[in-house]
């Protein structure tokens, strides 16, 4: 698996969400996802780990994650390429809200 697979699965987006806000153990994240069994949360934090999307760290018996931001980069670079199709669009839209606001459309 790669990082755009690892990034496809909407739950482990959203577990980089909550790890983006600050580092979380497993059973903060149990926690976060009730709608998910603790072994399901521990398989995606495997997928994310292997893909180095996040770290860990083992304090005792407990393991806590991190976002870990450098494993983003493959992707930043593969959007970054796109990037100006969306600075092209938002500048269209801009100028057609202008001018619409000036004649008094809405």
């Amino acid at each position: 698996m790669d990082v755009f697979s690892a990034v496809a699965d909407s739950t482990r987006r959203a577990m980089l969400d909550v790890l983006a806000e600050r580092s979380r153990t497993v059973t903060d994240l149990v926690t976060s996802f009730p709608n998910i069994s603790q072994p399901a949360v521990s398989r995606h934090l495997k997928v994310l780990k292997e893909n180095g999307l996040v770290t860990v760290q083992v304090h005792a018996q407990q393991r806590i994650y991190s976002l870990q931001p450098n494993g983003l980069v493959e992707l930043d670079n593969w959007i970054s390429k796109y990037k100006i199709f969306w600075s092209d669009h938002l500048d269209s839209l801009e100028k057609y809200l202008s001018k619409n606001k000036e004649n008094g459309e809405q």
